[in-house]
C-alpha cells in the first residue's frame, strides 16, 4: 500500500479522479455514456475526443523534456500542419455525374503526408539548433513559435481555410470500435512509444542524456543524435494534432490553431510526474496530465465559470496539484502538522 502510495502516478490519478467527481457532483448526466448512432456518446467520450490532440503533443513534449530540453513551438507547428493540410485538400464542388460533390484539390494521402512531412522538418529544425547548432532549447524553438505563426498565416492568405472534403473529416470526428478515432490515435502513439522505450535501450539512452548529456557522450552515446530526433519526433505529433484540429472544426486558422497548445502541453508533462530537469520520464503520466487539464477545461465552462477568469481559474488548480505532487511541500505540510502547539 505504501509502495503504491508512493507511486509517481498516483497523484495525477487522485487529481484526475477528483475532478471527475467534481463534473459529476454537478451535473447529475456527467458520468452518463450510451451507444447511438454506432457509437459512444456522452461528456467522458467528449473528453477522450477533445484531449487527444494535447495528449499527442504531450508525448512527444515528454520526449524533449527527459532529455533537458523543451520546445515552446509546438502550437505553431499545429497551425502549419492544419494550414497545410486544409489546403491541399480544400474541397471544390464539382458536379459528378449530375450530382454537386466536393473533391480533394489533392489526394488525402498525399495532403497528409505533406503535413506531417513538414512538421518532421520543424521538428528537425528545432533539433538542428539544440544539438549541432548548441543553442538553448527555450531559444531555438522560440525562433519557429514566432515564425511558425507566419508561415501558417502565409499558407492561409491571413484567411481561415474552410475544408469541405467529407472524408477528411473521420480523422477529427470519426469513430472506430463505437470510441472516437482521434483518442486511438492519440492510444496508437503511445502504445508504440512504449514498445519502443521500455523494450529496447532506447528509453535508458533517452534518460541517460537528460540526466548528464556530457557522461552520456563519453559513454559512447550518441546523445546530439538522440536529442534531435526527439524534436523531430515532437514536431510530427504536433503535425498528427495539427490534422486532428483542423478535421474537427472542418477549417484551419493560422493564427489561432494551437494558441497555447504548447503551455499545455509542458503542464501535462509536469502534472503527470516528469521533471523539467529531465531524466525520468512517464509516458503513461503525460496521457494523465492531458487528461486532467481537458477535463479541468470542462469543468470550468460547464461550471459556467466566466471566460475572463477561466484561465485564473485553471492555473489555480495547476498551481494546487503540483504543490500536492511536491515530496518537499508534502514533507513540510506533515512537519506543521507535527509541531506542538505553543503553550
Amino acid at each position: 500500500m505504501k509502495g503504491f502510495l508512493q507511486h509517481r502516478l498516483f497523484w495525477p490519478l487522485v487529481t484526475l479522479l477528483l475532478l471527475l467527481g467534481l463534473n459529476a457532483a454537478f451535473s447529475s448526466s456527467f458520468l452518463h455514456i450510451e451507444w447511438r448512432e454506432g457509437h459512444l456518446y456522452g461528456s467522458l467520450i467528449d473528453i477522450l475526443k477533445g484531449a487527444a490532440p494535447l495528449i499527442l503533443v504531450s508525448l512527444g513534449m515528454t520526449l524533449v523534456i527527459a532529455t533537458r530540453g523543451i520546445d515552446i513551438s509546438v502550437g505553431a507547428t499545429v497551425a502549419i500542419a492544419a494550414a497545410v493540410a486544409a489546403w491541399m485538400i480544400g474541397g471544390s464542388l464539382v458536379v459528378v455525374d449530375g450530382v454537386p460533390t466536393h473533391v480533394s484539390r489533392f489526394p488525402m494521402w498525399l495532403a497528409i503526408a505533406v503535413a506531417l512531412g513538414i512538421a518532421l522538418v520543424c521538428g528537425a529544425w528545432n533539433g538542428l539548433l539544440v544539438s549541432v547548432i548548441g543553442m538553448q532549447p527555450i531559444i531555438a524553438t522560440l525562433i519557429l513559435m514566432v515564425a511558425g505563426r507566419g508561415i501558417a498565416q502565409l499558407v492561409t492568405g491571413g484567411q481561415i481555410i474552410t475544408v469541405y472534403y467529407a472524408p477528411y473529416f473521420f480523422i477529427g470526428n470519426g469513430y472506430l470500435l463505437g470510441l472516437p478515432f482521434p483518442f486511438w490515435l492519440a492510444m496508437g502513439v503511445l502504445a508504440a512509444l512504449l514498445l519502443i522505450t521500455r523494450r529496447t535501450a532506447l528509453g535508458l539512452f533517452i534518460e541517460a542524456v537528460g540526466i548528464n548529456p556530457s557522461a552520456a557522450h563519453l559513454a559512447g552515446l550518441p546523445a546530439r543524435r538522440i536529442s534531435f530526433w526527439v524534436y523531430a519526433f515532437c514536431g510530427v505529433c504536433a503535425g498528427a494534432a495539427g490534422l486532428i484540429v483542423s478535421s474537427t472544426v472542418k477549417s484551419a486558422d493560422g493564427n489561432n490553431a494551437g494558441q497555447l497548445m504548447e503551455l499545455d502541453a509542458i503542464l501535462a508533462v509536469t502534472l503527470g510526474g516528469t521533471a523539467l530537469t529531465g531524466g525520468r520520464f512517464s509516458l503513461a503520466g503525460s496521457v494523465i496530465g492531458a487528461l486532467i487539464i481537458q477535463t479541468l477545461t470542462y469543468a470550468i465552462y460547464s461550471l459556467g465559470v466566466p471566460p475572463e477568469v477561466n484561465l485564473v481559474v485553471k492555473a489555480g488548480v495547476v498551481f494546487a496539484v503540483m504543490l500536492l505532487q511536491s515530496p518537499e511541500f508534502r514533507r513540510t505540510l506533515v512537519g506543521w502538522a507535527r509541531r506542538p502547539a505553543a503553550v
